[in-house]
Protein backbone atom coordinates (compact mmCIF):
# COMPACT_ATOMS: atom_id res chain seq x y z
CA UNK A 1 0.00 0.00 0.00
CA UNK A 2 2.95 2.27 0.74
CA UNK A 3 4.26 2.04 -2.89
CA UNK A 4 0.82 2.37 -4.26
CA UNK A 5 0.47 5.90 -2.15
CA UNK A 6 3.97 6.36 -3.49
CA UNK A 7 2.93 6.11 -7.02
CA UNK A 8 -0.38 8.01 -6.86
CA UNK A 9 2.00 10.98 -5.45
CA UNK A 10 4.65 10.58 -8.69
CA UNK A 11 1.79 10.33 -10.96
CA UNK A 12 0.26 13.34 -8.74
CA UNK A 13 2.98 15.47 -9.52
CA UNK A 14 3.45 14.57 -13.32
CA UNK A 15 0.38 16.11 -13.70
CA UNK A 16 1.13 19.47 -12.06
CA UNK A 17 3.87 19.53 -14.05
CA UNK A 18 2.43 18.87 -17.43
CA UNK A 19 -1.00 20.33 -16.45
CA UNK A 20 -3.93 19.52 -19.41
CA UNK A 21 -1.04 18.17 -21.44
CA UNK A 22 -1.18 15.07 -19.01
CA UNK A 23 -3.65 12.73 -18.53
CA UNK A 24 -3.40 9.30 -16.14
CA UNK A 25 -4.99 5.89 -15.35
CA UNK A 26 -4.65 2.84 -13.58
CA UNK A 27 -5.04 -0.22 -15.79
CA UNK A 28 -5.89 -3.43 -14.39
CA UNK A 29 -2.50 -4.86 -14.74
CA UNK A 30 -1.15 -2.35 -11.73
CA UNK A 31 0.37 0.17 -14.41
CA UNK A 32 -0.29 3.58 -14.20
CA UNK A 33 -1.31 4.71 -18.32
CA UNK A 34 0.53 8.71 -18.47
CA UNK A 35 -0.38 10.27 -22.20
CA UNK A 36 2.09 13.36 -21.95
CA UNK A 37 2.46 15.33 -24.81
CA UNK A 38 0.79 13.41 -26.56
CA UNK A 39 3.35 10.29 -25.83
CA UNK A 40 1.80 7.45 -23.73
CA UNK A 41 3.69 6.08 -20.71
CA UNK A 42 4.02 3.64 -18.68
CA UNK A 43 4.91 3.57 -15.10
CA UNK A 44 4.77 0.86 -12.78
CA UNK A 45 3.70 0.86 -9.01
CA UNK A 46 6.80 -0.89 -8.15
CA UNK A 47 8.88 1.40 -10.80
CA UNK A 48 11.50 3.04 -8.17
CA UNK A 49 11.79 -0.49 -6.27
CA UNK A 50 13.01 -1.89 -10.16
CA UNK A 51 14.79 1.14 -10.65
CA UNK A 52 17.15 0.44 -7.54
CA UNK A 53 17.50 -3.16 -8.41
CA UNK A 54 18.69 -2.84 -11.85
CA UNK A 55 21.89 -2.59 -12.88
CA UNK A 56 24.24 0.17 -13.40
CA UNK A 57 25.16 -0.17 -17.67
CA UNK A 58 24.35 2.00 -20.03
CA UNK A 59 22.10 -0.34 -22.32
CA UNK A 60 20.02 -1.21 -18.98
CA UNK A 61 19.47 2.57 -18.27
CA UNK A 62 18.76 3.56 -21.80
CA UNK A 63 16.46 0.67 -21.91
CA UNK A 64 14.06 2.61 -19.00
CA UNK A 65 13.07 5.52 -21.78
CA UNK A 66 11.39 4.28 -24.59
CA UNK A 67 11.56 7.76 -26.37
CA UNK A 68 14.87 6.98 -27.56
CA UNK A 69 15.93 5.35 -30.68
CA UNK A 70 17.97 2.08 -30.23
CA UNK A 71 21.19 4.02 -31.76
CA UNK A 72 20.77 6.77 -29.93
CA UNK A 73 20.31 4.54 -26.41
CA UNK A 74 23.71 3.58 -26.22
CA UNK A 75 25.59 7.23 -26.42
CA UNK A 76 22.98 9.04 -24.05
CA UNK A 77 23.28 6.04 -21.75
CA UNK A 78 27.16 6.52 -21.94
CA UNK A 79 26.62 9.94 -21.12
CA UNK A 80 24.35 9.54 -18.43
CA UNK A 81 26.48 7.01 -16.96
CA UNK A 82 29.76 8.93 -16.63
CA UNK A 83 27.74 12.23 -15.31
CA UNK A 84 26.06 9.68 -12.92
CA UNK A 85 29.43 8.49 -11.74
CA UNK A 86 27.81 4.76 -12.25
CA UNK A 87 24.97 5.60 -10.07
CA UNK A 88 21.31 5.41 -11.19
CA UNK A 89 20.66 9.20 -10.65
CA UNK A 90 22.50 12.49 -11.58
CA UNK A 91 23.53 14.85 -9.07
CA UNK A 92 23.21 19.00 -10.63
CA UNK A 93 27.01 19.47 -9.70
CA UNK A 94 27.96 16.33 -11.17
CA UNK A 95 26.07 17.03 -14.83
CA UNK A 96 27.79 20.68 -14.58
CA UNK A 97 31.00 19.57 -14.24
CA UNK A 98 30.85 16.64 -16.99
CA UNK A 99 29.14 19.27 -19.00
CA UNK A 100 31.09 21.87 -18.30
CA UNK A 101 34.27 22.85 -20.98
CA UNK A 102 31.63 22.94 -23.86
CA UNK A 103 28.23 24.53 -22.09
CA UNK A 104 27.50 28.39 -21.53
CA UNK A 105 27.01 28.51 -17.54
CA UNK A 106 23.83 30.30 -18.55
CA UNK A 107 22.27 27.74 -20.38
CA UNK A 108 23.65 24.94 -17.56
CA UNK A 109 21.56 26.72 -15.32
CA UNK A 110 18.47 26.49 -17.89
CA UNK A 111 19.15 22.95 -18.24
CA UNK A 112 19.05 22.20 -14.81
CA UNK A 113 16.32 24.01 -13.82
CA UNK A 114 14.12 21.43 -16.45
CA UNK A 115 16.28 18.75 -15.59
CA UNK A 116 16.33 19.10 -11.16
CA UNK A 117 13.13 21.62 -11.33
CA UNK A 118 13.51 24.97 -9.32
CA UNK A 119 12.70 27.30 -6.29
CA UNK A 120 10.98 25.17 -3.67
CA UNK A 121 10.48 22.02 -5.95
CA UNK A 122 14.15 21.54 -6.77
CA UNK A 123 15.19 18.16 -6.50
CA UNK A 124 18.39 16.91 -5.75
CA UNK A 125 19.21 14.28 -8.48
CA UNK A 126 17.87 13.56 -12.03
CA UNK A 127 16.55 10.61 -13.34
CA UNK A 128 17.64 8.85 -16.66
CA UNK A 129 13.63 9.44 -18.11
CA UNK A 130 13.92 12.82 -17.46
CA UNK A 131 17.28 13.45 -18.32
CA UNK A 132 16.55 11.28 -21.99
CA UNK A 133 13.63 14.03 -22.34
CA UNK A 134 15.41 16.59 -22.56
CA UNK A 135 17.70 15.66 -25.29
CA UNK A 136 14.24 14.32 -27.50
CA UNK A 137 12.48 17.41 -26.77
CA UNK A 138 14.96 19.86 -27.90
CA UNK A 139 16.38 17.64 -30.87
CA UNK A 140 12.93 15.88 -32.90
CA UNK A 141 10.19 17.17 -30.33
CA UNK A 142 6.65 18.59 -31.56
CA UNK A 143 6.65 22.28 -31.12
CA UNK A 144 4.47 21.89 -28.19
CA UNK A 145 7.42 20.10 -26.52
CA UNK A 146 9.67 22.57 -27.18
CA UNK A 147 7.52 25.04 -25.64
CA UNK A 148 7.30 23.39 -22.31
CA UNK A 149 11.32 22.72 -22.20
CA UNK A 150 11.71 26.42 -23.01
CA UNK A 151 8.73 27.43 -20.11
CA UNK A 152 10.37 24.75 -17.62
CA UNK A 153 14.19 26.00 -18.46
CA UNK A 154 13.45 29.76 -18.36
CA UNK A 155 12.37 29.67 -14.70
CA UNK A 156 9.25 27.06 -14.12
CA UNK A 157 6.77 29.23 -16.55
CA UNK A 158 3.73 27.79 -18.16
CA UNK A 159 2.47 28.34 -21.46
CA UNK A 160 -0.38 30.52 -19.59
CA UNK A 161 2.32 32.92 -18.88
CA UNK A 162 4.44 35.64 -21.04
CA UNK A 163 8.28 35.18 -21.29
CA UNK A 164 10.02 38.28 -20.56
CA UNK A 165 11.82 39.45 -23.85
CA UNK A 166 14.95 40.04 -22.03
CA UNK A 167 14.79 36.38 -20.72
CA UNK A 168 14.51 35.16 -24.30
CA UNK A 169 17.57 37.33 -25.25
CA UNK A 170 19.82 35.55 -22.81
CA UNK A 171 19.07 32.20 -23.44
CA UNK A 172 19.54 32.27 -27.51
CA UNK A 173 22.64 34.27 -26.34
CA UNK A 174 24.09 31.12 -24.14
CA UNK A 175 22.50 28.51 -27.19
CA UNK A 176 24.73 30.60 -29.09
CA UNK A 177 27.30 30.63 -27.00
CA UNK A 178 27.65 27.32 -26.81
CA UNK A 179 27.01 26.64 -30.23
CA UNK A 180 30.09 28.60 -31.00
CA UNK A 181 32.35 26.44 -28.14
CA UNK A 182 30.96 23.31 -29.63
CA UNK A 183 32.44 24.35 -33.24
CA UNK A 184 35.87 25.72 -31.57
CA UNK A 185 36.37 22.27 -30.15
CA UNK A 186 35.01 19.55 -32.10
CA UNK A 187 34.62 21.23 -35.95
CA UNK A 188 37.33 20.62 -38.48
CA UNK A 189 35.56 23.01 -40.47
CA UNK A 190 36.35 25.98 -37.79
CA UNK A 191 39.49 25.24 -36.91
CA UNK A 192 40.43 25.91 -40.55
CA UNK A 193 38.49 29.32 -39.99
CA UNK A 194 39.62 30.08 -36.74
CA UNK A 195 43.64 29.88 -37.73
CA UNK A 196 42.92 32.49 -40.32
CA UNK A 197 41.62 34.99 -37.45
CA UNK A 198 37.70 34.25 -37.81
CA UNK A 199 37.83 33.94 -34.03
CA UNK A 200 34.04 33.65 -32.36
CA UNK A 201 34.09 36.62 -30.40
CA UNK A 202 32.07 37.31 -27.12
CA UNK A 203 31.08 40.88 -28.80
CA UNK A 204 29.83 38.95 -31.95
CA UNK A 205 28.38 35.76 -29.87
CA UNK A 206 26.34 38.41 -28.13
CA UNK A 207 24.92 40.03 -31.34
CA UNK A 208 24.40 37.11 -32.77
CA UNK A 209 22.57 36.04 -29.80
CA UNK A 210 20.19 39.24 -30.00
CA UNK A 211 19.73 38.40 -33.85
CA UNK A 212 18.03 35.55 -33.39
CA UNK A 213 15.88 36.26 -30.33
CA UNK A 214 14.55 39.34 -32.44
CA UNK A 215 12.64 37.13 -34.69
CA UNK A 216 10.75 36.23 -32.10
CA UNK A 217 8.38 39.48 -32.56
CA UNK A 218 6.65 41.13 -35.66
CA UNK A 219 9.70 44.02 -36.06
CA UNK A 220 13.43 42.96 -35.42
CA UNK A 221 14.25 46.45 -34.13
CA UNK A 222 10.95 47.01 -31.64
CA UNK A 223 11.04 43.60 -30.14
CA UNK A 224 7.80 42.69 -27.34
CA UNK A 225 8.35 43.67 -23.82
CA UNK A 226 6.98 39.73 -23.15
CA UNK A 227 6.23 37.01 -25.27
CA UNK A 228 3.12 35.19 -25.63
CA UNK A 229 2.21 31.22 -26.05
CA UNK A 230 1.51 32.16 -29.51
CA UNK A 231 4.35 34.15 -30.62
CA UNK A 232 6.90 31.14 -29.27
CA UNK A 233 5.22 28.33 -30.72
CA UNK A 234 6.28 30.43 -34.05
CA UNK A 235 9.22 31.48 -33.69
CA UNK A 236 9.92 27.73 -32.61
CA UNK A 237 8.35 26.81 -35.34
CA UNK A 238 9.83 29.03 -37.90
CA UNK A 239 13.51 29.74 -36.94
CA UNK A 240 15.70 27.57 -38.53
CA UNK A 241 19.11 28.76 -37.54
CA UNK A 242 17.89 28.46 -34.04
CA UNK A 243 17.01 25.16 -34.45
CA UNK A 244 19.69 24.38 -35.95
CA UNK A 245 22.21 25.51 -33.66
CA UNK A 246 19.97 24.19 -30.57
CA UNK A 247 19.83 20.48 -32.08
CA UNK A 248 23.93 20.65 -32.90
CA UNK A 249 24.55 22.22 -28.94
CA UNK A 250 22.32 18.96 -27.50
CA UNK A 251 23.77 16.43 -29.58
CA UNK A 252 26.81 17.16 -28.74
CA UNK A 253 25.87 17.31 -24.88
CA UNK A 254 24.84 14.06 -25.03
CA UNK A 255 27.79 12.44 -26.64
CA UNK A 256 25.96 12.18 -30.30
CA UNK A 257 29.14 13.12 -32.99
CA UNK A 258 28.25 13.95 -36.37
CA UNK A 259 30.49 10.73 -37.40
CA UNK A 260 28.17 8.40 -35.27
CA UNK A 261 25.85 6.36 -37.49
CA UNK A 262 23.12 3.67 -37.27
CA UNK A 263 23.73 -0.07 -38.08
CA UNK A 264 22.68 0.29 -42.03
CA UNK A 265 25.75 3.24 -41.96
CA UNK A 266 23.18 6.40 -42.43
CA UNK A 267 24.35 9.19 -39.80
CA UNK A 268 22.78 8.56 -36.35
CA UNK A 269 21.85 12.77 -36.54
CA UNK A 270 20.41 14.92 -39.24
CA UNK A 271 21.55 18.01 -37.87
CA UNK A 272 23.26 20.14 -40.76
CA UNK A 273 26.84 21.76 -40.85
CA UNK A 274 25.91 25.37 -40.62
CA UNK A 275 29.64 26.41 -41.29
CA UNK A 276 30.74 26.22 -44.44
CA UNK A 277 34.26 24.52 -46.23
CA UNK A 278 36.82 27.84 -46.19
CA UNK A 279 38.90 27.52 -50.10
CA UNK A 280 41.04 29.91 -50.92
CA UNK A 281 43.04 31.05 -47.84
CA UNK A 282 45.55 28.37 -47.89
CA UNK A 283 48.45 29.99 -49.30
CA UNK A 284 47.35 33.48 -46.99
CA UNK A 285 48.88 33.02 -43.45
CA UNK A 286 47.90 36.19 -42.12
CA UNK A 287 44.91 37.33 -43.51
CA UNK A 288 43.39 40.17 -42.20
CA UNK A 289 39.73 38.60 -41.20
CA UNK A 290 37.22 41.23 -40.20
CA UNK A 291 34.33 39.77 -39.51
CA UNK A 292 33.60 36.95 -37.36
CA UNK A 293 32.58 32.99 -37.08
CA UNK A 294 29.57 34.34 -35.74
CA UNK A 295 28.83 36.46 -38.51
CA UNK A 296 29.77 33.56 -41.37
CA UNK A 297 26.70 31.24 -39.27
CA UNK A 298 24.61 34.43 -39.80
CA UNK A 299 25.05 34.45 -43.52
CA UNK A 300 25.44 31.08 -44.38
CA UNK A 301 22.18 29.78 -42.87
CA UNK A 302 20.49 32.87 -45.31
CA UNK A 303 21.80 31.70 -48.24
CA UNK A 304 19.98 28.96 -50.87
CA UNK A 305 20.74 25.45 -48.87
CA UNK A 306 22.46 24.18 -52.18
CA UNK A 307 24.98 26.98 -51.61
CA UNK A 308 25.90 26.73 -47.98
CA UNK A 309 28.40 23.91 -47.48
CA UNK A 310 31.59 25.94 -49.43
CA UNK A 311 32.89 29.58 -49.25
CA UNK A 312 35.46 30.63 -52.28
CA UNK A 313 37.46 33.36 -51.33
CA UNK A 314 37.85 36.00 -54.08
CA UNK A 315 38.80 39.62 -53.57
CA UNK A 316 40.07 41.20 -50.50
CA UNK A 317 41.15 45.15 -50.64
CA UNK A 318 43.85 44.81 -48.37
CA UNK A 319 45.34 41.60 -50.23
CA UNK A 320 44.53 42.94 -53.64
CA UNK A 321 44.73 46.53 -53.60
CA UNK A 322 42.09 49.19 -53.89
CA UNK A 323 41.39 48.93 -56.85
CA UNK A 324 38.05 48.40 -58.67
CA UNK A 325 39.66 46.66 -62.00
CA UNK A 326 40.83 44.26 -59.66
CA UNK A 327 37.72 43.34 -58.33
CA UNK A 328 35.51 43.33 -61.46
CA UNK A 329 38.59 41.06 -62.58
CA UNK A 330 38.10 38.44 -59.84
CA UNK A 331 34.56 38.36 -59.00
CA UNK A 332 32.81 38.02 -63.00
CA UNK A 333 32.05 35.03 -63.38
CA UNK A 334 31.99 32.97 -60.45
CA UNK A 335 28.52 32.22 -59.31
CA UNK A 336 26.41 33.57 -56.39
CA UNK A 337 28.40 35.54 -54.09
CA UNK A 338 28.55 37.56 -51.09
CA UNK A 339 30.42 41.22 -50.77
CA UNK A 340 31.15 42.26 -47.48
CA UNK A 341 32.01 46.12 -46.62
CA UNK A 342 33.47 47.32 -43.69
CA UNK A 343 33.20 51.47 -43.54
CA UNK A 344 35.55 53.79 -40.72
CA UNK A 345 32.81 53.53 -38.38
CA UNK A 346 33.00 50.37 -37.94
CA UNK A 347 29.43 49.47 -39.46
CA UNK A 348 29.93 46.13 -41.26
CA UNK A 349 27.28 44.93 -44.21
CA UNK A 350 27.15 43.77 -47.56
CA UNK A 351 24.80 42.06 -50.22
CA UNK A 352 24.04 38.90 -51.13
CA UNK A 353 24.21 38.39 -55.42
CA UNK A 354 21.94 35.45 -56.47
CA UNK A 355 24.03 35.60 -60.17
CA UNK A 356 27.35 35.96 -61.47
CA UNK A 357 28.39 39.34 -61.41
CA UNK A 358 29.08 40.60 -65.54
CA UNK A 359 29.82 43.98 -66.59
CA UNK A 360 26.70 45.16 -68.84
CA UNK A 361 24.28 47.82 -68.66
CA UNK A 362 21.24 45.48 -67.43
CA UNK A 363 20.29 44.76 -63.76
CA UNK A 364 20.33 40.98 -62.70
CA UNK A 365 19.81 38.70 -60.27
CA UNK A 366 17.06 37.06 -58.57
CA UNK A 367 14.23 37.06 -55.14
CA UNK A 368 16.88 35.54 -53.37
CA UNK A 369 19.37 38.23 -53.12
CA UNK A 370 19.00 39.83 -50.13
CA UNK A 371 21.25 42.99 -48.33
CA UNK A 372 22.44 42.16 -44.47
CA UNK A 373 24.21 44.58 -41.77
CA UNK A 374 26.63 42.32 -39.57
CA UNK A 375 27.85 45.60 -37.15
CA UNK A 376 26.39 47.31 -34.81
CA UNK A 377 23.33 44.08 -35.16
CA UNK A 378 22.82 41.37 -37.62
CA UNK A 379 19.91 41.94 -40.09
CA UNK A 380 18.39 40.29 -43.28
CA UNK A 381 16.54 42.66 -45.63
CA UNK A 382 15.09 40.27 -48.28
CA UNK A 383 13.51 40.86 -51.50
CA UNK A 384 10.50 42.93 -51.75
CA UNK A 385 9.44 41.86 -55.33
CA UNK A 386 8.87 45.06 -55.72
CA UNK A 387 11.42 45.59 -58.78
CA UNK A 388 14.32 43.48 -60.27
CA UNK A 389 17.33 45.84 -59.41
CA UNK A 390 19.38 43.51 -57.70
CA UNK A 391 22.38 43.73 -58.58
CA UNK A 392 24.22 46.12 -61.41
CA UNK A 393 28.12 46.52 -62.33
CA UNK A 394 29.88 48.36 -65.23
CA UNK A 395 32.99 50.38 -65.75
CA UNK A 396 34.51 52.12 -68.73
CA UNK A 397 31.39 54.00 -70.44
CA UNK A 398 30.47 57.28 -71.11
CA UNK A 399 26.69 56.94 -70.91
CA UNK A 400 26.15 54.94 -67.98
CA UNK A 401 27.37 55.28 -64.20
CA UNK A 402 30.44 53.09 -63.45
CA UNK A 403 30.31 50.57 -60.46
CA UNK A 404 29.04 48.28 -58.38
CA UNK A 405 25.35 48.43 -57.29
CA UNK A 406 22.78 46.80 -55.10
CA UNK A 407 19.30 47.33 -54.73
CA UNK A 408 17.19 51.07 -55.60
CA UNK A 409 18.29 52.98 -58.62
CA UNK A 410 21.09 54.68 -60.19
CA UNK A 411 22.34 57.55 -57.84
CA UNK A 412 20.41 55.92 -55.32
CA UNK A 413 21.46 52.73 -54.30
CA UNK A 414 21.43 50.99 -50.97
CA UNK A 415 24.87 49.63 -52.12
CA UNK A 416 26.77 51.67 -54.55
CA UNK A 417 30.51 51.67 -55.13
CA UNK A 418 31.54 53.58 -57.79
CA UNK A 419 34.58 53.08 -60.11
CA UNK A 420 36.47 56.24 -59.55
CA UNK A 421 37.42 56.81 -57.18
CA UNK A 422 37.36 53.53 -55.74
CA UNK A 423 37.50 53.22 -51.50
CA UNK A 424 34.52 55.95 -51.42
CA UNK A 425 30.18 54.41 -51.27
CA UNK A 426 26.94 55.23 -50.65
CA UNK A 427 23.97 53.88 -48.91
CA UNK A 428 20.31 55.41 -49.72
CA UNK A 429 17.90 56.20 -46.82
CA UNK A 430 15.30 54.20 -48.50
CA UNK A 431 15.44 51.20 -51.15
CA UNK A 432 12.07 49.58 -52.30
CA UNK A 433 14.10 46.63 -54.00
CA UNK A 434 14.19 44.81 -50.55
CA UNK A 435 11.61 44.33 -47.98
CA UNK A 436 12.44 46.45 -44.68
CA UNK A 437 15.60 48.20 -45.27
CA UNK A 438 17.20 50.51 -43.24
CA UNK A 439 20.11 52.45 -44.43
CA UNK A 440 22.75 50.23 -43.94
CA UNK A 441 26.15 52.30 -43.38
CA UNK A 442 26.68 54.50 -40.54
CA UNK A 443 26.20 58.19 -42.71
CA UNK A 444 24.85 58.28 -46.06
CA UNK A 445 28.55 58.82 -47.95
CA UNK A 446 31.24 56.46 -46.58
CA UNK A 447 34.86 55.59 -46.90
CA UNK A 448 35.46 52.17 -47.07
CA UNK A 449 37.94 50.49 -44.65
CA UNK A 450 37.87 46.78 -45.82
CA UNK A 451 35.88 44.79 -48.59
CA UNK A 452 35.66 41.57 -49.67
CA UNK A 453 34.04 39.00 -51.83
CA UNK A 454 33.15 35.45 -51.22
CA UNK A 455 31.70 33.15 -53.67
CA UNK A 456 29.55 30.63 -52.59
CA UNK A 457 28.64 27.22 -53.42
CA UNK A 458 30.72 25.51 -56.39
CA UNK A 459 31.98 27.52 -59.41
CA UNK A 460 29.47 27.15 -62.27
CA UNK A 461 30.80 25.95 -65.53
CA UNK A 462 31.88 28.57 -68.42
CA UNK A 463 30.30 28.08 -71.78
CA UNK A 464 33.38 27.27 -73.08
CA UNK A 465 33.10 23.96 -70.21
CA UNK A 466 29.82 23.78 -71.24
CA UNK A 467 30.57 23.32 -75.11
CA UNK A 468 33.48 21.09 -74.75
CA UNK A 469 31.62 18.50 -72.77
CA UNK A 470 29.12 18.35 -75.20
CA UNK A 471 31.36 17.64 -78.03
CA UNK A 472 32.03 14.00 -79.26
CA UNK A 473 35.35 12.21 -79.83
CA UNK A 474 34.46 11.90 -83.21
CA UNK A 475 34.02 15.37 -83.85
CA UNK A 476 38.01 15.92 -83.07
CA UNK A 477 38.76 12.69 -85.71
CA UNK A 478 37.26 13.61 -88.45
CA UNK A 479 39.13 10.33 -90.03
CA UNK A 480 37.31 8.02 -87.32
CA UNK A 481 34.11 9.67 -88.34
CA UNK A 482 34.34 9.10 -92.20
CA UNK A 483 35.32 5.30 -91.19
CA UNK A 484 32.29 4.64 -89.44
CA UNK A 485 30.27 6.41 -91.85
CA UNK A 486 31.67 4.26 -94.79
CA UNK A 487 30.84 0.98 -92.39
CA UNK A 488 27.40 1.89 -92.32
CA UNK A 489 27.21 2.66 -88.43
CA UNK A 490 25.37 4.82 -86.78
CA UNK A 491 26.72 7.47 -84.20
CA UNK A 492 24.19 7.38 -81.38
CA UNK A 493 25.15 10.59 -80.02
CA UNK A 494 23.90 12.57 -82.84
CA UNK A 495 20.07 11.63 -81.47
CA UNK A 496 20.76 12.88 -78.44
CA UNK A 497 22.29 15.93 -78.24
CA UNK A 498 20.58 19.47 -78.09
CA UNK A 499 20.10 21.08 -81.43
CA UNK A 500 22.33 24.07 -81.81
CA UNK A 501 21.17 27.66 -81.55
CA UNK A 502 19.29 29.06 -84.19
Amino acid sequence: MDRFISSVQKVTAIRRRYGSRCDASLDASGQWLLVVCGCMVYLRIEEKKNFDRMGNTSKKLASQCSLLTKEEQKYVGNTFKAASKNSGRIREDDLIKHWGPLIDPRLAQYLSNYLFDAGSQKAATCDFTRFAELYVYNVRGSVDQKMMVTYRSLGNYSENDELPYQLIKEYCEAIVSTYIKVLKTGSKRAEKWIDKGFRGKAAAVQTLGEAVASGVGSDPDSPPQAVNSKQLSNWLMTDTLLKHMTETVYTTLYGIERDHTTDDGSPLTAVPQMLPTVHGLDSMPDYPAFIDLSHIVWLNNSIPPPLQQKWRFLFSSHIHGESFATMVGRICDQGASIIIIEDTHGHIFGGFATDSWEIGPNFVGREDSFLFTLAPKMRIYGSSGFNNHYQYLNQHTKTLPNGLLMGGQFHFGAIWIPADPFGEGSSAESCTTYRGYKRLSKEKDFRIRSIEVWAVGDKPESDKELGERDVSILDTNPEAKAILEMAGKTRHSDGVREPPPL
